[in-house]
């Protein structure tokens, strides 16, 4: 169990500080990135929704039994980004910088997967 809370306790502290200044950035996505952004709305709303999903690791660190079942929802979310990332960039429409950050996404699903298993019952 410390395990797990290590895990999602690092990797909660990691996505904040890896999200939380892009709420800064849109000028230096066009800038490195290009094209400019044409729906503003969906970078902003993506880096809510992932900021959310960090409290939401942190939340899960602090008691992974009791949240272990978030544990799944929250491998989703990982492996949605990760897969995405992926496919985008054998289409040739992602850059290899946003790619090798997006692997660390897939790395996370697997030390998620294996908190999962290891904070399972005694009796299972």
């Amino acid at each position: 169990m410390k395990f797990a809370r290590w895990v999602f306790t690092i990797a909660g502290i990691y996505g904040v500080i890896v999200v939380l200044p892009q709420y800064f950035l849109e000028h230096r996505f066009a800038q490195d990135l290009p094209p400019a952004l044409t729906h503003p709305e969906h970078f902003y709303g993506f880096i809510g929704v992932t900021l959310a999903w960090q409290f939401v690791y942190l939340l899960i660190g602090t008691d992974p039994i009791r949240y272990r079942p978030v544990m799944l929802i929250a491998m989703f979310a990982k492996l949605s980004f990760g897969i995405a990332c992926f496919v985008l960039y054998l289409q040739g429409r992602l850059a290899k910088i946003v790619l090798a950050a997006s692997s660390v996404d897939l790395f996370l699903v697997i030390l998620f997967g294996i908190c999962f298993w290891a904070t399972r019952s005694p009796e299972a």
